[in-house]
């Protein structure tokens, strides 16, 4: 009876903490999967999991009080049945002991457990829900992540006291390598990052005698220009040879001093084989041309994880080697003998089979320190609720949504000087489109008009419903991009639509553009903005669609967050599509509108 009670215990608690890693990892895949820089934390979850069996098979002994109690009962010469009688009443007081005011032998009151553990539970709800609207927003990834290590570091704390906790911790500890950095820390790594191998490199090029101009992170070279950009800049070799120093220095067992040791190593490691990585790429654009830098580009990336690997592999193997050495130099050449030999000799025969069992099963007072069965249960399915009551949420939201017609591009591969706009790593990791493309071709409209030949560009992404906010979309929008790059904004024509087919209407925002490249050189863009949502919400004669695009930018403040959950708002399917026409001789707002809408048409697909 009592063991079928253990497994039990034990196989809910395995239940709820599984579900807890579970959401965990399914929340932080859409990091590991959009952002190349965290790629490697689909490793992490498997890491740990294996570092915490490795520490799982020599754990220490648990120092839970009731099982110190029967294990003096059984010394004293007790009955079978009365050992049994009295284990189940320690049994009782200590399971109720967790929820009471009494100390349960772990050290801390259990009073202060219990509402530790409870307000862990509590704060997963509110998690939950900004999650689901503001996937990616990293403070909330590590709360999230710290409650759910703090939970399962609390249930080793009960079952194993200080000792297990201590023991245990590393492996918990080590999936926090997973999460991104925080952007204030993150953005000036990668900018000094940057300006540091570019800096270096071009003076390698320069001392062997190839012609090299640094600006800013940026190489001029004979064959064109090289940026130095966040892949190059080797934040991402830094921040898995971060994870792959803590890991060899668990797998080794290396103390404290020697794990920092091996982290510096290998972190150097890193820095110097990507530098040599750059160097090789920066040194092929200068002698071989731009499209023998780009060929050999992931080539080098992939060696340079190599050459970390083997050379962590290779450093911890040399320090393990100096600590086991000096391990056996403090041992003593005399084995340690018992202190009772013939105690130690007492009924080893009739006790083999029995201890060689206790080596591989759960201890003995694991049960006495757990909560009651009914509490693990009501605890899995308080995390059920959490994930239904997070979803109830928003589908009461969205009950009123309605559908839109699903348009796509027709690109025009056919006009005149068409070609690709190359979409940069920092642009996918930004906006984490599930399709985007970028496309420029010269207009030729503008030579009959007797006006300058303009240019043309074309953008359109496509986020699919679920791991992304629904403002990512405003990231790519005119008004943002633009002054990026130098435009200033000189007039906002407001929406207009334009129809498509005849069960098709699609709006536009109108903006318009400057951009003074000389003294005497002007540059004019009139630009097209249009946000589609898969699902939108009437407000009176408009769509919530329409609100949206006429709001300004979105800056991804705190209240735009807290706001986005109160209207219940996730991500359930976007696109945007953004056309701007470029010239050097200024277009009328009125004949810009005439051109993209007779365009327009052309260009956008309806649904059949």
């Amino acid at each position: 009876m009592r063991s079928s009670r253990v497994l039990s215990a034990q196989a809910l608690l395995i239940a709820s903490l599984a579900a807890l890693w579970f959401i965990l990892c399914r929340h932080l895949s859409a990091e590991w999967t959009y952002n190349e820089q965290y790629s490697y934390g689909w490793f992490v979850p498997f890491f740990a999991a294996f570092l915490f069996w490795l520490r799982w098979q020599d754990r220490p002994d648990s120092k839970g009080e009731s099982s110190r109690n029967v294990g003096r009962q059984a010394e004293a010469g007790l009955s079978k049945e009365k050992v049994e009688s009295e284990t189940a009443a320690l049994d009782l007081g200590s399971r109720r002991s967790f929820f009471l005011l009494g100390k349960p032998g772990l050290g801390l009151s259990a009073g202060v457990t219990a509402t530790f553990y409870f307000l862990l539970l509590f704060v997963l709800f509110p998690i939950r829900l900004f999650e689901i609207a503001n996937p990616g927003w990293r403070p909330l990834d590590w709360l999230h992540t710290s409650a759910v290590a703090s939970l399962t570091l609390l249930a080793i704390y009960v079952a194993g006291g200080k000792t297990w906790l201590r023991h245990f911790a590393f492996p918990i500890g080590f999936f926090f390598v997973a999460l991104p950095w925080f952007s204030a820390i993150e953005d000036p790594v990668i900018q000094g990052l940057m300006h540091g191998v570019a800096a270096i490199v071009s003076e390698l090029l320069n001392l062997f005698g190839i012609p090299a101009q640094l600006e800013g992170s940026v190489i001029r070279v004979n064959s064109g220009i090289v940026g130095v950009n966040e892949a190059c800049s080797g934040v991402r070799s830094l921040q898995t040879s971060l994870m792959i120093g803590l890991l060899f220095g668990e797998l080794h067992r290396l103390t404290t001093m020697r794990r920092f040791a091996l982290i510096a190593a290998t972190i150097v490691l890193a820095l110097l084989a990507n530098l040599g990585r750059t160097s090789l790429l920066v040194w092929l654009a200068a002698t071989r041309g731009l499209a023998a830098m780009e060929h050999a580009h992931d080539i080098a990336g992939y060696g340079v994880l190599l050459i970390t690997f083997i050379g962590t592999v290779a450093i911890a193997a040399m320090i393990s080697r100096g600590q086991k050495s000096k391990v056996r130099d403090q041992r003593s050449p005399v084995s340690a003998e018992p202190r009772n030999p013939s105690a130690a000799g007492l009924g080893k025969g009739r006790n083999e089979k029995a201890s060689a069992s206790l080596t591989t099963s759960l201890p003995t007072n694991l049960y006495h320190s757990l909560p009651p069965s009914s509490f693990l249960l009501l605890t899995f399915f308080y995390l059920l609720l959490v994930e239904i009551g997070a979803e109830a949420w928003y589908r009461s939201h969205e009950r009123n949504l309605i559908p839109q017609p699903q348009w796509t591009v027709r690109w025009p591969e056919a006009q005149p000087g068409f070609q690709e706009i190359r979409l940069d790593e920092r642009t996918r990791r930004m906006l984490r489109f599930d399709q985007g493309r970028g496309v420029i071709w010269r207009d030729d409209q503008s030579v009959q008009s007797a006006s300058a030949p303009s240019v043309c560009l074309l953008y359109f992404f496509r986020w699919q419903s679920g791991h992304n906010s629904a403002l990512l979309a405003s990231l790519h929008r005119p008004d943002v991009c633009l002054p990026a790059t130098g435009w200033r904004q000189t007039a906002d024509h407001g929406v207009h639509y334009y129809p498509i087919a005849p069960d098709l209407t699609v709006p536009f925002r109108h903006f318009e553009f400057l951009h003074r490249v000389a003294e005497d050189r002007v540059q004019f863009a009139h630009a097209f903005y249009c946000l589609w949502e898969d699902r939108v919400r009437r407000i009176g004669n408009s769509t919530s669609e329409d609100a949206e695009m006429r709001r300004g930018p979105s800056e991804w403040t705190r209240d735009e967050r807290v706001r986005i959950v109160l209207e219940g708002r996730r991500h359930l399917g976007q696109q945007v599509m953004e056309f701007v026409i470029a010239s050097s001789q200024p277009l009328n707002a009125a004949d810009a509108e005439a051109r993209f809408g007779s365009m327009v048409k052309k260009l956008i697909v309806a649904p059949r």
